[in-house]
């Protein structure tokens, strides 16, 4: 697996892209542009994997395009040691993301080929998340509560199961919406019984699929 310095310059351009774009999270930054993306794709997308694009990673999945990796990981407001819930692991993109940022993370996968071939993967590339096949609607119940919840998936509603794995003052983001296009909502869990949330900007994910499992 090579990362070399045209990897590397390519990375950096796409960060200062995403910065132009309004992440201001040097975090979230430094971690995009230390993870080599061309490595989570097909060879034959190669040419195109510092491109602020989405791509195919099979089984009807996608990995995220950069920008939107980096306005979810933003709206998670990531601290050092933070407890996190992934729902859709697909390429493991985005649990390196958090990993680097120096989060424990616990992400679940709902394909089972995409759940083999990314615990195999990440753990070459020195990431160690806790990886999880299961339905994500029900999230991880036996490891929460959890600081932060992602959800990398369109979902058409807000499922309750996650909404309770949160710890008080925890903040979920999830794409809502039932069409094809979502809107990014932050929920946090203020109370044992009461969540506040907010809906930010629109954008287009792969469904989160109910009743897989």
């Amino acid at each position: 697996m090579i990362d070399n310095y045209k990897h590397k310059g390519l990375r950096k351009q796409l960060v200062e892209l995403i910065r132009n774009k309004g992440i201001s999270d040097e975090n979230v930054l430094a971690a995009i542009e230390k993870i080599p993306r061309h490595l989570f794709i097909d060879s034959s997308f190669l040419e195109f994997a510092y491109q602020d694009k989405p791509f195919p990673i099979g089984e009807g999945q996608t990995i995220s395009q950069p920008y939107t990796v980096a306005y979810q990981t933003e709206l998670l407001h990531v601290k050092q040691g933070d407890k996190i819930l992934e729902v859709g692991t697909g390429s493991g993109y985005q649990a390196s993301v958090l990993v680097e940022m120096g989060a424990k993370v616990f992400t679940i996968e709902r394909q089972r080929v995409l759940f083999q071939r990314t615990k195999l993967f990440l753990p070459t590339l020195g990431y160690r998340p806790k990886v999880f096949y299961g339905d994500g609607y029900k999230g991880l119940p036996a490891y929460a509560p959890f600081d932060k919840i992602i959800v990398t998936a369109g979902a058409p509603f807000i499922p309750d199961a996650l909404k309770l794995q949160l710890k008080i003052e925890g903040i979920m983001v999830i794409p809502v919406g039932k069409g094809d296009v979502q809107i990014m909502t932050t929920i946090v869990r203020t109370k044992e019984n009461h969540w506040d949330i907010k809906e930010w900007d629109t954008f287009r994910f792969v469904p989160l699929l109910n009743n897989k499992i």
